[in-house]
């Protein structure tokens, strides 16, 4: 799924972020040249003693790189380094939160407020290193370290949000905050720490704190425990192939990817497929084999389900209901509202209204296409009734049919290297950026590809790094995330280093990495995550980038799709591989009417996940449900239909029980609505406009969490979205 990765809860009080308790994963991005002195003051850990420093010599956490622009020395950082690096950066940041506590001057913004976000550098230093790795290139002992890092950090959030001591400094400056004429970002640094404390139980009793702190902890370790549990069933299952008739259908890239994948696993001679998106969605689409087609449906949506080892059925249900006691202790009916009242939408209800409104029209039109496809079916003379595992096989058949067209045929326009100077075409337009790759600099993996980005007016501003391809040791989806944040806070200057994660099919035989029209949307998708981190002007390091409510930060990479698809854009990257020739405009047509093809569908298993969110985040009963059952007549009650399976059923639900959209996978949709209407500004005043590229950058991409998201919006766009150009994007509503 397009989004971002979360850090576990407990890394996020490494106090640039405890600012914002429920704030998103790292992002980050800078506008101007860093001096050598402010790089190595970024990279040296704060508040360790000498004593440290010297007993870990040979650790990288504990002294500047050395590398350019401090990048993670890779290549030095062993697993071995992680749990000192993690233990000292506790003890330091204890240290500096101590002293602050001790300070007998009056508390004020500077010595408490700014004190509190300027601390706790090493522990942001390693985190961001270990969390990126664990999602992205994991090993066995980095799973291992996860359990035993886990609670520490748990355990050290608590420490410092149920400190009584240090939330009556924090109380204080708050109370005052109508005389301090503080600033825009000073007021909501403010906002956000203080809340950070009410909301992670600072009011609570002595005695519920200790249970708060228990709660924390055991969450934690089963959130992991289903993070590793859905890693090892996507990896263990396997459909393996030995008769070449089976195959019949699938294009031969496919084919040649399959036999790769076998020849890795061991079955030399044969083909295999697996539940990774880039090899099960071309199996659906195009296997003639329905048995096959089932079986590896089943085996996909099955994930955690199997009641073996990795089940994750009784651990996501102890979740869902310790989070229920969590919100309860705190005062909140559910926890679907203590997540709200931080979000844009504020209540449950006012997301259930959202998908009221959506949902009507969309299963309208998703059983308009059950019927298109059944009648097909029956042409044939199939003699069956259309199932879940049929649908992407039949619906591309339709496609075919209406639009004489399939993704098939815009593989050979997307190459990966060109699509992504596609993306980089289109940042340059719009926001005057360019890019230099860079093979000499550290990398976590060798496929990373790495780029120096520098500003329009020739500063280098970012590193980005591109890590395109799938493999065993990466989870699933595709997000965006940083190895450091931008800010300009304390005397150091931070330049962002920001990485899009992606799961495309890799390479076969010499020919170049090709993608579907949807995978290179995905990449525009990711890039538009990029540039919120890479534009990022901000003073406070917690306020960097994407540091914004969830039902919000998916808004800019929403918008950073829709110029994939714009003809002027297609025609600098749009490449045949071969012979160099521009995708035709014919081609293109048929792209943008089939657009709205299938909108049905895709809108109706995005919407019953969230609506299978909302249910197990809005419970009262803090007893473990049944999560078959559940999960049933969750589903029954909105009236889902038997040919569509929600995007994610519970058991492989990582985003809810392993990640942070908790109550919010209805964010993408949520966002959709402001990415279209934002998009509607620029078709009014020309897709490259100058004037309104500006205000988007200054207004929304720049600004980060240093203000109220909904105000920066109206600031952009003169007015509140409407849910219109959304609806008509997805062709649920009359043009």
């Amino acid at each position: 799924m397009k989004g971002l990765t979360l850090k576990p809860r407990a890394v996020t009080f490494t106090f640039s972020a405890i600012a914002l308790a429920l704030a998103l994963s790292s992002m980050s991005g800078c506008s101007s040249q860093q001096s050598d002195a402010a790089v190595q003051a970024a990279a040296a850990p704060n508040a360790v003693s000498t004593q440290i420093i010297t007993e870990n010599a040979s650790n990288p956490f504990f002294k500047p790189y050395g590398t350019f622009v401090e990048i993670p020395d890779f290549d030095k950082i062993k697993a071995e380094h992680y749990l000192p690096a993690f233990k000292a950066g506790i003890a330091a940041q204890h240290e500096q939160i101590q002293a602050i506590i001790d300070n007998k001057a009056a508390p004020t913004f500077a010595n408490t407020i700014e004190a509190m976000e300027f601390s706790g550098d090493l522990l942001d230093r390693v985190s961001n290193v270990f969390y990126n790795l664990t999602s992205a290139d994991t090993t066995p002992e980095l799973q291992a370290l996860s359990k035993e890092v886990s609670p520490m950090l748990s355990s050290a959030e608590d420490d410092i949000l149920l400190n009584d001591k240090l939330f009556q400094r924090v109380k204080a400056v708050y109370d005052a905050k109508d005389g301090l004429k503080l600033n825009t970002a000073q007021a909501k640094l403010l906002e956000d720490t203080y809340k950070a404390f009410t909301r992670g139980g600072a009011n609570l009793s002595e005695q519920d704190k200790t249970k708060l702190r228990a709660l924390n902890e055991e969450i934690g370790k089963l959130s992991l425990s289903f993070g590793d549990n859905l890693l090892a069933e996507t990896n263990a299952f396997e459909l393996v192939i030995d008769n070449k008739a089976d195959l019949a259908g699938l294009p031969d890239d496919v084919i040649a990817s399959a036999a790769e994948t076998a020849k890795k696993r061991g079955h030399e001679g044969k083909w295999v497929f697996t539940t990774s998106r880039p090899s099960i969605t071309p199996f659906l689409t195009y296997a003639e084999n329905r048995e096959l087609r089932e079986k590896i449906y089943k085996g996909y949506i099955e994930r955690g389900n199997n009641n073996n080892a990795n089940d994750n059925k009784v651990i996501l249900a102890k979740i869902a209901a310790l989070r229920a006691e969590r919100a309860q202790l705190m005062g909140y009916k559910t926890h679907a509202d203590f997540v709200l009242e931080e979000r844009t939408a504020k209540t449950p209800e006012n997301v259930y209204g959202l998908l009221n409104k959506v949902w009507p029209a969309a299963l309208a039109q998703a059983k308009a296409e059950v019927a298109d496809m059944q009648a097909l079916i029956d042409s044939q003379g199939g003699k069956f009734k259309l199932q879940a595992w049929d649908w992407d096989y039949y619906a591309d058949k339709i496609r075919v049919a209406k639009y004489s067209f399939n993704e098939q045929q815009t593989r050979p326009y997307f190459s990966l290297d060109c699509t992504i100077q596609g993306v980089f075409y289109t940042a340059n337009r719009l926001y005057g950026l360019t890019f230099k790759e860079r093979t000499d600099l550290p990398k976590y993996n060798s496929e990373v590809r790495t780029f120096e980005v520098y500003d329009k007016d020739g500063k280098l501003m970012a590193i980005f790094m591109g890590d395109y391809f799938a493999r065993d040791s990466k989870r699933g989806g595709a997000w965006m995330n940083s190895y450091r944040k931008q800010y300009h806070m304390n005397g150091v200057d931070s330049l962002p280093i920001i990485v899009n994660v992606l799961n495309f099919p890799r390479p076969v035989g010499n020919e170049p990495a090709l993608l579907t029209f949807d995978e290179a949307s995905t990449l525009f998708h990711e890039f538009g995550h990029a540039l919120h981190g890479m534009l990022s002007k901000v003073e406070y390091r917690s306020q960097g980038g994407t540091a914004v409510p969830r039902d919000y930060v998916e808004f800019p990479s929403q918008v950073n799709e829709n110029w994939m698809t714009q003809p002027e854009v297609l025609a600098q990257f749009a490449k045949h591989y071969k012979t160099g020739e521009v995708i035709p405009q014919e081609l293109v047509k048929k792209i943008q009417a089939a657009s709205k093809f299938n909108q049905g569908f895709a809108t109706v298993e995005y919407m019953a996940a969230t609506k299978l969110d909302l249910d197990w985040h809005t419970l009262t009963d803090t007893t473990p449900k049944d999560t078959a059952k559940f999960e049933a007549d969750s589903l029954a009650a909105m009236g889902l239909i038997s040919e569509i399976s929600p995007r994610y059923r519970s058991t492989y639900f990582s985003h809810i029980f392993a990640g942070g959209y908790s109550a919010g996978y209805y964010s993408y949709l949520w966002s959709d609505i402001l990415g279209a209407d934002a998009f509607e500004a620029f078709k009014e005043n020309g897709i490259f406009d100058k004037t309104t590229a500006d205000a988007f950058r200054n207004n929304i991409l720049s600004r980060g969490g240093s203000d109220d998201p909904m105000l920066m919006y109206k600031n952009f766009r003169g007015k509140e979205a409407g849910i219109e150009p959304l609806l008509r994007s997805r062709g649920l509503l009359a043009e």
